[in-house]
């Protein structure tokens, strides 16, 4: 039976191998992805460069469409041009930058935490990382006079010739509109706004239409309003607003007690046509514009 996420994609998936717990690893994504009549997916990790991964996937199963990815987090050099490079030879289709090692990002979630408030997975890393003496700088990609780096520069040249996708991923609002602004003006087609609606990197609908006026795609993922991080009716109102040829479904789901990640895009896409949204318009945001992206 024909569903609403019939070729699509998964950009924004935590599989295993890696250094958290994950609920699936690659071969099994690949298997369920096939089953649920997808075309592909994306392995995000915050720590390695995945592409190898993907190659691997890929000739074990042809049918799934694997998708490699870097996120310029410590592990990688951070805003690291050389790393970029090699990735991009070796065949990563997506770059994130900064997750948890941004200095935005660990300033919403270090310093203005409030005691007993349940942290990620991930920021257990950073702070046995930070007990063992291993402190690395937060990273930004502005400098002093709130300009882009130029590391930054070269990172978004590199994402053009090879003709990445450039995915925001915890930066702040500043660094965004700056990063974004700049790639447009270099030509970048394909950027990614990444999960507009999470409480540390959400954009009013205002911000979200002058990014999509930058070239931009929003992305909205499933476990942040299932999580009960933002209430489903603004993601909703946000979406419907900004309308369905600038978004993009995805789930980041990957952690062992919820979702796999094809039963979390599948519901998505449901709870929006139970919403009043049309299944043309779902099908837009499952399948459409995540291949246009990776055309």
């Amino acid at each position: 039976m024909k569903t609403l996420i019939d070729g699509a994609y998964d950009l924004h998936i935590h599989s295993a191998p890696d250094v958290l717990p994950r609920k699936m690893d690659d071969l099994v994504m690949a298997e369920r992805a096939i089953a649920a009549g997808m075309k592909g997916f994306a392995i995000k990790s915050h720590y390695f460069v995945t592409s190898e991964r993907a190659e691997l996937v890929k000739k074990l199963y042809p049918l799934c469409d694997v998708v490699g990815t870097i996120t310029l987090n410590n592990s990688v050099g951070g805003i690291n041009p050389f790393a970029i490079e090699m990735a991009g030879r070796s065949g990563a289709r997506l770059v994130w930058f900064p997750t948890c090692d941004g200095k935005y990002e660990q300033k919403q979630l270090f310093d203005n935490s409030k005691p007993g408030k349940k942290l990620p997975y991930w920021a257990q890393i950073v702070i046995e990382m930070r007990e063992a003496g291993i402190n690395p700088k937060p990273i930004t990609i502005l400098d002093e006079e709130d300009k882009l780096t130029e590391n930054t520069i070269q990172v978004l040249d590199i994402i053009k010739k090879y003709n990445m996708i450039l995915a925001t991923a915890h930066l702040s609002h500043k660094e965004t509109f700056a990063l974004v602004r700049e790639a447009n003006r270099r030509g970048l087609e394909k950027i990614i706004i990444t999960h507009a609606d999470f409480p540390t990197t959400f954009y009013t609908i205002e911000e979200q239409k002058e990014l999509v006026a930058l070239g931009a795609y929003i992305e909205h993922c499933y476990t942040t309003w299932a999580t009960g991080k933002v209430d489903f009716q603004v993601t909703l109102e946000q979406i419907k607003t900004v309308g369905a040829d600038h978004v993009v479904l995805a789930t980041d789901l990957g952690q062992p007690t919820a979702l796999y990640p094809d039963e979390g895009l599948l519901a998505f896409a449901n709870k929006l046509v139970e919403a009043g949204m049309s299944e043309e318009d779902v099908v837009k945001m499952t399948v459409r514009n995540n291949n246009i992206l990776l055309g």
